[in-house]
Parts: C-alpha cells; sequence; structure tokens
C-alpha cells in the first residue's frame, strides 16, 4: 500500500514530540529533519520538500505551538494541514459541458501506466453520475489496445467506437464524435496511444486532435510506481500539449507515494483519481485531505464509509431486519455470507483496515493479522450446509460436522472451531447492541455486517 513507509517514520517522529511536556526550537528543528528525510526516501521531489519543511517549521516554531497544552498534537495539526495545501487543498472534478452538449475528454500518458484500463474505469464512474459515454478506441499501433478497450466497455456497459488500425487518430476522432451526436451520447473519451517514453511523434499527433477538435480535458495517466518519473513526464506533458488533471495508477502497490505529493506543487494540476485496483470498479475520486489523514496514520473513515454504501445491494426493509437480528444476537449463518459478499465488494478485509483509524502498521502487519485463506476456508464450510442448518446452527451435530468438513475439504476441528467462534460473536452482539446501531437501521460502517 502507498505509503506505508513515510506514514511509519512520521508516527515514530510524531510519538516522540507528543513524549515532550512543551516544545524548544530544537525540538522542532529535529523532527523536520526527520521529517525531510522521510520525505526525500518516499521519492518526493526535492524542491516540494524543502519548501514543505519551511512551512510547517515556520508555523511550529509559532507562539501558540510553543506555549501551546499538547503542543506535539499541534505540530501535527499543521503538518496535516500542509500536506492538504501540498495535494490541492480541495477535491478538483472533471466539469462537463451544460445540457446536452458533448464532453471530449482526451486520455494520455505512456504504455505501461494503465491508460486503456483507467479510460474505462471513468466511463463506469460516470455512468453512476448518469452520463453516456463513448469510448474512442485512437491507439491505431496496438490492435490489443482496441480489443482491450471493447472487452473493458462491454463489462462496464459502455459502447466503443473503432475503425481499426488504418485511420489516423484525428480522423477516428472526428467521426466518434459524429456518431456521439447522432446516438445521444454526452461524453466522448479519446483513448490515445501511448509510447515507452516521450517523443515528439506522440506529442504531434496528440496535439494534432486538439488543433482539430474541441478537447475539453486533457487527463494524463501516470504510474505512481514510477515515482519522480511520473512527475518528470506529467510536467512534459503539461509544457508540450497542456493538461487539465492527472490521475494516478497502481496506488495499491508498492510505491511510495512521491508522485502523489509532488504532482500538483510541479504541474499546478490537480490530481483528479487514482487507481486501488485491477477491477473496473478500483478507481477513486482524490481527496487531498483524506490522502493526508491516510499518510499521517489518522485512517480514512470517509472513504470507508462510501465504499460500503456503494457496496450494500439490499433493500432497506432487509437491512433493518438484519441489524435488528444482529442487535439480539439471532445473526445466522447466511447473514455470515452475505458480510462476506458486501467485504468482498469493498475490496476484501485488508483493504478496509487499511484505511482504518489506528491501525496503521502497514500491510505486512496487517497481512499477520488476518489470514484470507481462513475465510476463504470459513466462507466453504457455511456453503457446504444445508438451508436449514445455515439458518438454524443448532442442528449441527457431529454427523452433520463431518459431512460439513468433507464438503468443504477441511478437517472436523476447522468446522468445530468455525462454529464455536460464531457463537461466541454471537453472545458478543447481544451484549453490545450500540455497536449496531445506527440511522436507518445501519449496521457498522453504513450497513456492511462485520463477518466473525
Amino acid at each position: 500500500m502507498a505509503f506505508e513507509s513515510l506514514t511509519d517514520k512520521l508516527q515514530n517522529v510524531f510519538k516522540q514530540l507528543r513524549g515532550k511536556g512543551r516544545l524548544t526550537e530544537a525540538d522542532v528543528k529535529a523532527a523536520m529533519k526527520e521529517v525531510r528525510m522521510a520525505l526525500l526516501e518516499a521519492d518526493v521531489n526535492f524542491k516540494v520538500v524543502k519548501q514543505f519543511v519551511n512551512s510547517v517549521q515556520e508555523r511550529a516554531i509559532g507562539t501558540d505551538v510553543m506555549n501551546g497544552l499538547n503542543p506535539g498534537q499541534m505540530v501535527v495539526k499543521i503538518v496535516n494541514e500542509e500536506l492538504c495545501t501540498l495535494m490541492g487543498s480541495e477535491t478538483t472534478e472533471i466539469t462537463f459541458q451544460p445540457g446536452k452538449s458533448i464532453t471530449v475528454i482526451m486520455m494520455c500518458g505512456l504504455q505501461g501506466a494503465g491508460k486503456t484500463t483507467t479510460t474505462a474505469k471513468l466511463a463506469g464512474q460516470f455512468k453512476t453520475k448518469g452520463k453516456k459515454s463513448l469510448l474512442v478506441a485512437c491507439d491505431i499501433y496496438r490492435p490489443a489496445a482496441i480489443e482491450q478497450l471493447k472487452i473493458n466497455g462491454e463489462k462496464q456497459g459502455v459502447e466503443v467506437f473503432e475503425m481499426g488500425t488504418g485511420h489516423k487518430p484525428v480522423e477516428i476522432a472526428k467521426a466518434a464524435l459524429a456518431h456521439a451526436e447522432k446516438n445521444g451520447h454526452n461524453v466522448v473519451i479519446l483513448d490515445t496511444a501511448g509510447r515507452l517514453h516521450i517523443d515528439e511523434d506522440m506529442m504531434a499527433e496528440l496535439q494534432e486532435i486538439k488543433a482539430q477538435i474541441d478537447v475539453h480535458q486533457t487527463l494524463l495517466v501516470v504510474d505512481a510506481m514510477t515515482g519522480q518519473d511520473a512527475v518528470n513526464v506529467a510536467g512534459d506533458f503539461n509544457e508540450k500539449i497542456g493538461l487539465d488533471g492527472v490521475i494516478l495508477t497502481k496506488m495499491d502497490g508498492d510505491t511510495r507515494g512521491g508522485a502523489a505529493l509532488s504532482v500538483k506543487a510541479v504541474t499546478g494540476k490537480p490530481i483528479l483519481y487514482v487507481g486501488m485496483g485491477e477491477k473496473l470498479s478500483d478507481l477513486e475520486q482524490f481527496y487531498p485531505d483524506r490522502m493526508a489523514n491516510r499518510i499521517l496514520g489518522m485512517g480514512d473513515v470517509l472513504s470507508l464509509i462510501e465504499k460500503a454504501q456503494a457496496s450494500i445491494d439490499i433493500d432497506e426493509e432487509k437491512e433493518k431486519d438484519m441489524a435488528s437480528r444482529m442487535k439480539k444476537g439471532k445473526f445466522d449463518f447466511e447473514d455470515y455470507l452475505e458480510s462476506m459478499k458486501q467485504m468482498r465488494n469493498m475490496g476484501g478485509l485488508g483493504s478496509i483496515l487499511a484505511i482504518m483509524p489506528g491501525l496503521t502498521g502497514g500491510k505486512k502487519d496487517l497481512s499477520s493479522m488476518i489470514d484470507e485463506k481462513d475465510l476463504a476456508r470459513n466462507e466453504a464450510i457455511v456453503l457446504s450446509m444445508t438451508k436449514a442448518e445455515r439458518h438454524n446452527p443448532k442442528l449441527l451435530n457431529p454427523s452433520r460436522k463431518h459431512r460439513i468438513a468433507r464438503g468443504a475439504g477441511v478437517d472436523i476441528a476447522q468446522v468445530n472451531r468455525f462454529v464455536k467462534q460464531f457463537e461466541q460473536s454471537q453472545k458478543m452482539m447481544k451484549q453490545l447492541p450500540g455497536m449496531m446501531g445506527g440511522k436507518r437501521g445501519r449496521g457498522m460502517f453504513g450497513g456492511m455486517k462485520m463477518p466473525f
């Protein structure tokens, strides 16, 4: 997960500050020296680091902080605010043309950044906003890119316009616009060709499209794992064709996070979205304040709630009924299957815990806390039960448990252990009704039922 190492190092710095009753100027300078090293190691642009550290230090040495009751917390607050400023302060959204006018978006980037997949992901985002998008295959140099766009477009339920590899990209774009006007599309997304590196031919092709077509948004897709190279690429594209925004991909990978912290400061262009996985649904709007919270180990509760709400596909009455039964400790194995389904829709338990406040031990520590294989085995156990057994666990006598173990391909001991844990969870839920309360009978995390 992005920022793991940076988060750990910053938390160590702040832990030392919180241990002091009063801060001296020397304390602040020593802490900022460590912050500076942590940011440089995270591959943040050195000019950005210098400006950031100077801003934090200047504010932290102020009278209000030095004489405050809890100066360590004040420094954390200042760092949080400066991180937000660094990444753009406010969330920037793509601007659409008014009424029935067509909004033309041109996607650009180098090969390998995930541009074609991101193009389809973006169309999926727009679909949830009521937009009718047309994906346009303008990469005439890679037939595989055209096929990939068609496959992903079909998965998203979005039409793809292509003319093969025998026409110039600008001709394809013009024909696509005419098609969009006839068929009621209000967004046209051009998937242009990438290269292994920036060259004059690629830039000339993009410039020609912009010269002959009214492109409203030019978006650059960059691989966050390339660190400062991503920032340099963004600078070059912005200088030569002009950008309106950046989308960072592979933010779920082992990236140090430098690109996310540098791109806005270096290019002046906002980060609009971040790719957090390979699924077509794994594209998140970029919120500077939420990202700052993640970096500082404060979690990201708002994104967690939004994930939960987006994953819910049960009606309100059923949801209230489930929440009520869980409060009374009467939930059954069918509810368990429902909770597992919702958890998968949110990216899995590891993905959820990674943005929970207070759980900042990094991916390795989270992995030690969570045995995804064990969860899968437990789900197999439930699926091997009859419906009657799922609704009434008291039916599970030894012979039934042996049958279930054979069906799930596990040892009988695992079945016994899981059933016992489930019974303990029922008792715990009965004792802690407040955990499952909330508006409209929603469970914890906006309706997601916890998988015990």
